[in-house]
């Protein structure tokens, strides 16, 4: 049995003892969670598409140990090479992204799908730990080369390619969001802008800038949303008035026949409920375990969620304050977004829980952000004391 100890002079042992193992044990149980989920959740799933019951699970397990490998490998890495491979990655995504636009696969009535080498996957889950990453250097960068002022002052809105500057950026972010409009993508759209708004606002911009900025923006989108995306405007009528039979209908008589002690064996709605495994995977879990259970998972989320708020609070290099603070913005919005679907509080936006959801392109994404994150906190928290 191999057993480390602090005197040992290796990167192992130095990764062991310095790495947050809470943070770190408690992602593997959301991971383990999410695992159960699939052999629940997805074999009814399965068995409604005429698939064998191990048919999700068949097609997870890889990505699972992919997602796993990922996270531990990003937590050993430093600053600069997370910064590195960040660059690599959001090059690769953005062009996966920007390749759905002429030649995406269509899939669940969206050509957002990108397919390589016989696997389909969405590149805008994988785009988002190397967007955080990029964008928070991007902010620190702004913050050393300006000072503080970098929203007001003139220097920071001149394009030039010397310097980092607030056009160079705005070429890169606002393309995202138009691609993700035009798929159609509102929810992704809202989540990347809700994060970018997040790091800023942590990053010092002034409520008189902020608000008009992300107010336009938003009611920008959704009235775009709703007279140009014929999806968006059935499922908003959905909120008001809920059609016996559609899959909000469902999910909210999913969770109730669940109780507060779940229906076991003898749940069923979640037979006939659409993407069990994946959008309404909370529905599922509260008709099989009840409601304190579901309860109880959103209070294991939220204190994941806090502990990265704890992290950012605590942080030194203000690189790593805008991560987390990004990281932690993407984290309660999917949450957000997945459960009030399940609720029938919005409309559906087909967002997945993390880590709990079935989905690779999500759960890979996820697990580097997390191992990023890990090794982050480990060498602003080692190296500056």
């Amino acid at each position: 049995m191999l057993k480390l100890k602090r005197t040992d002079e290796s990167k192992l042992t130095s990764w062991y003892f310095e790495i947050d193992r809470k943070l770190l044990f408690w992602t593997f149980v959301l991971i383990f969670i999410g695992c159960v989920v699939v052999f629940s959740a997805g074999s009814a799933q399965a068995a409604r598409m005429g698939k064998p019951w191990y048919f999700f699970f068949q097609k997870a397990w890889l990505l699972y140990l992919l997602g796993i490998i990922s996270l531990i490998f990003c937590s050993m890495l430093n600053k600069k090479q997370i910064i590195r491979l960040s660059v690599a990655g959001f090059i690769a995504m953005y062009g996966a992204l920007l390749s759905t636009v002429a030649h995406g696969t269509k899939l669940k009535g969206s050509a957002r799908w990108a397919h390589i080498a016989g696997f389909d996957f969405l590149p805008v889950d994988l785009l988002k730990p190397f967007f955080i990453i990029l964008t928070a250097w991007f902010l620190a960068q702004m913050h050393e080369t300006y000072g503080d002022n970098i929203y007001l002052n003139k220097e920071p809105w001149k394009p030039t390619l010397k310097r980092v500057n607030w056009p160079v950026y705005m070429l890169l972010f606002v393309p995202c969001v138009l691609i993700l409009l035009k798929h159609p993508d509102l929810g992704s759209a809202l989540l990347y802008s809700g994060v970018f708004g997040g790091m800023l606002l942590v990053a010092g911009i002034p409520w008189k800038i902020f608000w008009p900025l992300f107010g336009i923006g938003f009611t920008g989108m959704g009235v775009y949303a709703l007279f140009c995306m014929e999806h968006v405007g059935k499922r908003a009528k959905e909120i008001w008035q809920m059609s016996q039979g559609s899959q909000v209908w469902f999910s909210v008589n999913s969770i109730r026949h669940g109780g507060l002690f779940g229906s076991g064996d003898k749940s069923y709605v979640k037979n006939v409920l659409a993407e069990s495994a994946n959008d309404f995977v909370y529905s599922s879990i509260a008709e099989d375990l009840g409601a304190i259970a579901a309860c109880a998972l959103i209070g294991l989320l939220f204190y994941v969620f806090s502990m990265l708020i704890q992290h950012a609070c605590q942080a030194k290099d203000k690189f790593v304050v805008y991560v987390l603070a990004g990281a932690a913005t993407l984290f309660a919005g999917q949450i957000f977004f997945n459960l009030t679907s399940a609720l029938h509080l919005v409309f559906n936006k087909g967002m997945t829980l993390p880590f709990i959801s079935y989905g690779g392109a999500s759960f890979v994404g996820f697990c580097i952000l997390f191992g990023m994150i890990l090794a982050l906190v480990r060498e602003d928290t080692w190296n500056n004391k």
